[in-house]
């Protein structure tokens, strides 16, 4: 009963932890849960989502990741522009 206890206390930290860089609740959950220390460590280190650079979707609208060929939103397919792609910061 102690070890479900705290299964769920990191569980719900490293989820929180993990929703706040802009990542999945659930998938940091599930790590922080099942593997309790290491997984809240990991949810602590790992990168945010939002500092990644990106760029504007020509059809939407909606910023995308820098590196994606496919806007997830509407489906446009991406090229970059000739020369040196210009990057939005943050989200």
């Amino acid at each position: 009963m102690p070890y479900v206890i705290i299964a769920l206390s990191f569980g719900i930290s490293g989820g929180i932890v993990g929703r706040y860089k802009g990542s999945s609740f659930l998938l940091w959950f599930l790590i922080s849960a099942l593997l309790p220390f290491l997984g809240l460590l990991a949810a602590l280190l790992y990168r945010f989502e939002g500092s990644e650079p990106r760029r504007m979707c020509p059809r939407c609208g909606r910023a995308v990741m820098l590196h994606d060929s496919i806007c997830t939103h509407c489906g446009e397919e991406l090229y970059f522009p000739g020369g040196e792609p210009r990057a939005l910061q943050g989200g």
